[in-house]
């Protein structure tokens, strides 16, 4: 078949990177224009890339593949949108909205920032957890006079409560969420923490990080009714904090719920619910969505951050909680950098491709 003409907008920065590692020799998206800021414009990409002293900043790992390498860098204003079917945004700097806004008036966009998030008329999409949602999407057109549309990506804190939470809710109705999140340090970015503020050592707050939690969460799992998400009704209260761990999401999450819940009957939702994910068959879907340990020691980033090439939410420690009437506790870990970024990204093109909304 005759692949969609996709762009990559940030392509420079650490997420746009993981885009073109996500990208490559893709079966149905092929990567034809890219853009970065003025100052990698005009630069083949391997040059835009290399730092002050000449040195090539891949921060992927592995080797750069080579479609990209010789691939000229433009301006966001040179893009052009008449031979694209849709962008990937992975804009990291309050220019998203302004970027997204000019790019979704001609096609359609697929950001990993936050600048859209909130608008009523925005799904936050996860591909297994709330495709229904994308039918917001024609509603977010008819509303802009667009002809693309805007579908951000949750934070990724909020990506690996969300996955774990759908199943319970739908099962035994989840109420009430206290969590505690444990963020690798690539979550901040290149820039985000700096290496004597994080070695030996837990800060507790990241700014803005348990606001985006608590909302995207409910609006995730809400429901779609006359053109509108209606928020799930949870209430929701968590506190976030990073860790001395490069890659993935560690999370402590305890939930109660309206019917009686234990272990064994959270096991086997998530195994149902592994068999019956709309995932399936979708180029970036892992083999497992979930993964459940019965070894109290899992889940752990070292361990746990290439099961499933960090597209697989792994759950651990699954117990009774006797705070609650009906309750559950449990462990989990969601790569920042793959389901909750730019890989994950790419799996919610494949869904809304598979959707015919692409």
């Amino acid at each position: 078949m005759d692949k969609k003409r996709v762009a990559i907008i940030g392509v420079t920065g650490s997420v746009g990177q993981e885009f073109v590692h996500s990208l490559h020799n893709h079966p149905w998206f092929e990567v034809t224009q890219i853009a970065a800021s003025e100052r990698s414009a005009g630069k083949k990409y391997l040059d835009a890339i290399r730092d002050s002293d000449g040195i090539v900043a891949w921060d992927v790992g592995g080797e750069i593949p080579e479609y990209i390498k010789d691939m000229p860098v433009l301006k966001v204003d040179e893009l052009d949108t008449s031979q694209l079917d849709l962008v990937f945004s992975a804009v990291e700097s309050e220019a998203a909205r302004d970027i997204e806004t000019k790019m979704a008036a001609d096609v359609p966009v697929i950001s990993t920032s936050s600048a859209y998030r909130y608008e009523d008329d925005v799904p936050i999409l996860i591909p297994g957890i709330n495709d229904e949602q994308a039918e917001l999407l024609d509603v977010q057109k008819k509303n802009r006079n667009w002809k693309g549309w805007v579908a951000p990506l949750p934070n990724c804190t909020t990506t690996g409560l969300a996955i774990t939470l759908k199943p319970l809710l739908e099962k035994y109705g989840a109420k009430k969420v206290l969590m505690t999140s444990m963020q690798a340090i690539s979550g901040g970015g290149r820039s985000g923490v700096s290496a004597m503020g994080i070695m030996d050592n837990i800060i507790p707050y990241i700014p803005k990080e348990e606001e985006k939690v608590r909302i995207e969460t409910r609006k995730i799992l809400g429901k779609l009714k006359d053109g509108k998400i209606e928020d799930a009704d949870i209430k929701v209260s968590c506190t976030c904090t990073r860790v001395p761990v490069i890659d993935g999401h560690t999370e402590s999450v305890f939930v109660e719920t309206e019917k009686r819940i234990d272990p064994i009957a959270a096991k086997k939702t998530y195994e149902e619910y592994n068999k019956s994910i709309s995932v399936v068959g979708l180029p970036s879907a892992p083999k497992d969505y979930y993964v459940f340990h019965e070894d109290p020691t899992r889940p752990q980033p070292r361990m746990e951050r290439e099961v499933g090439g960090g597209m697989t939410t792994t759950i651990g420690r699954v117990e009774k909680e006797e705070l609650f009437e009906n309750g559950l506790k449990y462990m989990l870990f969601s790569h920042n950098k793959k389901m909750g970024s730019a890989k994950g990204a790419v799996l919610l093109a494949e869904m809304l491709y598979k959707k015919g909304k692409i």
